[in-house]
């Protein structure tokens, strides 16, 4: 459960950012439509500074998103070769349960 926890704040982090980057971008536009020199500068500097932050924290949760990703995948291997026949009639029973589910549409 803390994973999930870990991700929905990653998630929510990130929507912040694009619309931090999103909001940044409309005052750039709007500097560079007043074609203010040092305007222009700032709106252009304050708008890098926050997709650079973002780019960032975007590889950050990718990294801890892929590493939480291969351990999960290793313990599942591990189980799976110590409990075959546990793990074949799982398989089996959510083969039939989404079988079931297909059918029914």
């Amino acid at each position: 459960m803390n994973q999930v926890d870990e991700f929905n704040r990653a998630k929510s982090r990130m929507a912040g950012d694009i619309k931090s980057v999103i909001a940044d971008g409309e005052d750039l536009l709007k500097a560079a439509a007043d074609v203010s020199g040092e305007g222009f500068a700032v709106a252009r500097e304050k708008f890098g500074e926050q997709l650079a932050s973002a780019r960032a924290r975007l590889a950050g949760a990718s990294r801890t998103a892929v590493e939480k990703t291969r351990k999960t995948a290793a313990a599942t291997d591990r189980y799976v070769h110590g409990n075959p026949w546990t793990s074949i009639g799982i398989a089996g029973a959510a083969g039939l349960l989404l079988g079931f589910i297909a059918a029914r549409r």
